[in-house]
């Protein structure tokens, strides 16, 4: 694991890939490959910006979101509802109070990877390798804790990047304008993130995050029009909204459900459920954090519900995380039965079916695990651990209900 920082005073850190010292406005210079781009543009780990542009004003220099939202103001009030915002949450937080340096900085890769952002950390929690200078002043005290900013996907070497424009740029713009990349529109920007490489952390077999190739082994990632990439479904119009199964209505797109009623005689029935992945372009859910519950109910003609049973989509890893129980996952364009046996007298009543949704499910299950051994925990993480489980039971919610009478 490379260490945070080459020097003890990360602020003032000038090593940039040639590419950005090259590259000084848009179109100026060759357009690099997807590949080429994002190579240099995911480093391992990030360059600080180094010192900022003489003709930078303050707001200009600024890795605030707040700052970059003087202007892009629609981005950012959009990035503020998006789980981009809360990567730096309690859920995190606490377990950085257990963590050493390296074993944070595996996290903060993608939930804060700013070299900035890794410093300000590095300094909260007495890790090796922290400045030993205060912040210049283009990090804002907060910057640690704001999860994902625009600057984290956007910036580098204090030039910024971004997709092709829609509309001619205007004259003597901010910071220089920006260097227009193709990537930011190609799935394997995301992938930086959203994708483990082949020696990363498996369990049965599995990558823990494989996101990015369950999109490349649906129909979406095909060519031409049929072609949906991350963007196209996360930030549609380009808005910076990253809505997933957190999202109701993004959830309900993404599926389409059936039930039916069958008898079996002699009073015996089975309901099933048939849920088709009809619009992810990834499983349904991708990975081991959210589950969907299928809860069956008998509907009674006089009011009375009696819960039959439960069925789980997801995959299902035990808190040790080392271990799988079960994999119902559903992947792009496929579907599922999930069946319910059940007994029932006369016919007056109907099956009822409720789905809800979990979306940090795993989470939950650890968080608990922990508290039951908070005597064991650093005083300070106790409180954030009790915050983090509240905002993830906090997130259930039902998507749908559907009821059947037994065909006939």
């Amino acid at each position: 694991m490379n260490r945070l920082f080459h020097t003890r005073q990360p602020w003032l850190l000038l090593t940039l890939p040639l590419l950005l010292g090259l590259l000084s406005g848009c179109g100026e210079k060759p357009t690099p490959t997807v590949e080429t781009f994002l190579s240099k543009h995911w480093t391992e780990s990030m360059p600080p910006q180094g010192v900022p542009p003489a003709t930078f004003s303050p707001l200009e220099a600024s890795l605030s979101p707040e700052a970059c939202g003087q202007c892009h103001t629609e981005q950012l009030a959009a990035w503020r509802t998006s789980l981009h915002s809360k990567t730096m949450g309690p859920g995190l937080r606490w377990q950085l109070k257990l963590m050493d340096q390296d074993q944070g900085n595996r996290c903060l890769r993608c939930h804060a990877p700013l070299a900035e952002q890794k410093a300000l950390l590095a300094l909260e929690h007495g890790w090796p390798n922290a400045p030993t200078q205060p912040p210049p002043d283009y990090v804002s005290a907060d910057l640690g804790h704001q999860g994902l900013v625009c600057a984290a996907c956007h910036v580098r070497g204090h030039q910024r990047f971004g997709p092709p424009p829609r509309r001619a740029a205007a004259q003597d713009v901010p910071h220089g304008g920006f260097v227009v990349a193709k990537a930011f529109q190609d799935s394997r920007f995301c992938a930086h993130c959203h994708q483990f490489p082949d020696d990363g952390p498996r369990i049965a077999g599995k990558l823990m995050e494989d996101t990015y190739r369950q999109w490349l082994a649906s129909p979406y990632a095909g060519e031409g029009a049929d072609k949906q990439t991350c963007q196209s479904c996360h930030m549609p119009d380009r808005k910076h909204l990253w809505r997933g199964i957190h999202d109701p209505e993004m959830t309900r797109r993404a599926i389409e459900v059936a039930l039916n009623v069958h008898s079996l005689g002699g009073g015996r029935y089975e309901a099933r459920a048939n849920v088709r992945n009809s619009g992810a372009g990834h499983h349904f859910p991708t990975y081991m954090v959210p589950k969907v519950e299928l809860v069956f109910y008998r509907h009674d003609a006089d009011g009375g519900i009696f819960e039959l049973g439960r069925q789980v989509i997801g995959w299902n890893v035990d808190t040790q995380i080392t271990r799988q129980l079960f994999d119902a996952r559903i992947p792009a364009g496929e579907a599922r039965d999930f069946r319910q046996p059940f007994t029932a007298t006369g016919s007056d009543w109907r099956v009822l079916l409720v789905m809800r949704v979990l979306p940090a499910e795993h989470y939950e299950r650890i968080y608990r695990d922990s508290l039951s051994r908070a005597d064991q925990l650093p005083a300070a993480a106790v409180p954030l651990l009790r915050r983090a489980l509240a905002e993830a039971v906090a997130a259930r919610y039902e998507l749908l209900r559907i009821e059947a009478g037994v065909d006939r």
